[in-house]
C-alpha cells in the first residue's frame, strides 16, 4: 500500500505514505540533533540534566538551568529555525525558477543581507554597528533584512514581464545574477574601507555564524518566521501544479498571475529571516529540497519533510564545527563542506534515475 485515499469536502485526496514516513524519520532526527546540541554544546551534560534545565525543576542548581535554557537553547532554535526557513525558501524558489538548481541566492537576497550587515559592521564599526542598549541589539539584524528585502524585492520587480503581471522565470535568474554580483563587489569594497578587526568580524558573519544568540535576537525573528512557515504550508497544491508548463498549468487552474509572485515574495522573506539569524549559511537552501524530493519519491519537494531537513542539518553542522572539532568554525563552513558532497551525489542519483 503507498498511500490512502481520504475525502475532505467533497474532495478526494491522496496521502501518500512514503513522504509521511520520511517526514517522520525527519523529526525523529530533528529531535536527536537538538538534544545532542543541548548536551554536547559546551560542557557536556547528562540527558537528565538536560531535561531538568529544561523543565525548570533545577531548583537546587540554577546555574544549570541557565547554562540550558539560556545559553544553549537560542542558539539551537536560532538553528533549527534558520534552517527550516532556508530550506522552505529553496524549496518555492526551485519551483517559481523550474530549475532544481535554484536557491535563494539568485534572488541577491544572500548578498543584500551580507551587504547590509557588512555596511554596519565596516562603516559603524563594532559588532552592532557601534550602538549601545536595544538598537544594539537590532542593529544588524535590521541591517541584513533591510538588505534582504531590498535585493530580493527589487529582482522580484525587475523579473515581471512589462505590461504583464506574469513573472518571467529566466529574467528572474538573469536579474538575480546581476544584483548578487554587485552587492558581492560592494561587500569587498567594504571591506577594504573597515580596520583588520571589523573586518574579521564581517568575514565571520559572512561565513554563516550562530554565535552569541540570546533571546533578544533570536525571539523576534522565530516570531516573523512561523507565520510565513505556517503560509508555506498552503501552498502545496501550487507548487504541485507549478511543475508543468506554463499552459498546463493554467488548464489545471493554476493562477500564475497571482501563484509565481506571492511564492516568490514568500521565499523571500523566508530566507531574509533565516540569514538574519544565522547568516548566509550555504547549501541549505539547495541540498535539502533536492534531498526531501528524492527521499519522498514526490515531484515537487515536500515543503515540511524539507523544513525537518534544513533545521536539523544546521543544528548538526553547528554542533559539529562548533563544539566537537578541535578548533571551532563557523556554522556555513561545516555546511559548505558538508553540502558539496551531498550535492554530487543527489544530482549524480537524479542523472541515473533519468538515464
Amino acid at each position: 500500500m503507498t498511500g490512502w485515499a481520504l475525502r475532505v469536502g467533497g474532495v478526494s485526496l491522496v496521502v501518500r505514505a512514503r513522504p509521511l514516513l520520511v517526514a517522520g524519520l525527519a523529526a525523529v532526527v530533528l529531535l536527536a540533533a537538538v538534544l545532542a546540541h543541548l548536551m554536547l554544546a559546551g560542557r557536556p551534560l547528562a540527558f537528565s540534566e538536560v531535561l531538568s534545565g529544561l523543565s525548570g525543576s533545577a531548583a537546587t542548581s540554577p546555574r544549570l538551568s541557565l547554562q540550558v535554557t539560556e545559553f544553549r537553547l537560542p542558539r539551537t532554535v536560532a538553528g533549527a529555525v534558520a534552517g527550516a526557513c532556508l530550506a522552505v525558501s529553496g524549496a518555492l524558489t526551485q519551483n517559481v525558477a523550474r530549475n532544481p538548481l535554484a536557491t535563494p541566492e539568485i534572488l541577491g537576497v544572500t548578498a543584500g543581507a551580507s551587504l547590509g550587515a557588512v555596511s554596519v559592521l565596516v562603516i559603524a564599526g563594532g559588532g552592532a554597528g557601534g550602538l549601545s542598549g536595544a538598537a544594539a541589539a537590532v542593529g544588524l539584524p535590521l541591517a541584513a533584512g533591510s538588505g534582504a528585502l531590498l535585493f530580493g524585492g527589487g529582482v522580484f520587480l525587475l523579473a515581471m514581464r512589462r505590461g504583464s503581471e506574469i513573472l518571467d522565470s529566466n529574467r528572474m535568474v538573469l536579474v538575480g545574477l546581476g544584483a548578487t554580483a554587485l552587492a558581492t563587489s560592494l561587500v569587498t569594497w567594504l571591506l577594504t574601507l573597515g580596520d583588520v578587526s571589523n573586518a574579521g568580524q564581517a568575514l565571520t558573519w559572512m561565513s554563516g555564524s550562530l554565535n552569541g544568540k540570546d533571546w533578544d535576537t533570536v525571539t523576534p525573528m522565530v516570531v516573523v518566521a512561523l507565520p510565513f512557515l505556517l503560509l508555506s504550508a498552503f501552498a502545496g497544491r501550487w507548487l504541485l501544479l507549478g511543475a508543468f508548463d506554463d499552459n498546463t498549468s493554467r488548464s489545471l487552474g493554476l493562477p500564475l498571475r497571482r501563484s509565481r509572485p506571492l511564492l516568490l515574495l514568500l521565499s523571500v522573506l523566508l530566507a531574509a529571516v533565516g540569514t538574519v539569524l544565522a547568516g548566509p549559511v550555504a547549501f541549505v537552501a539547495l541540498v535539502c529540497p533536492l534531498a526531501a524530493r528524492q527521499l519522498s519519491g514526490a515531484v515537487v519537494p515536500p515543503l515540511g519533510v524539507a523544513a525537518l531537513l534544513g533545521a536539523g542539518f544546521v543544528v548538526v553542522a553547528d554542533l559539529v564545527a562548533g563544539f566537537l572539532l578541535p578548533h571551532a568554525l563557523p556554522v556555513g563552513v561545516l555546511t559548505t563542506v558538508l553540502g558539496a558532497p551531498v550535492l554530487i551525489a543527489l544530482v549524480l542519483r537524479s542523472q541515473r534515475r533519468t538515464s
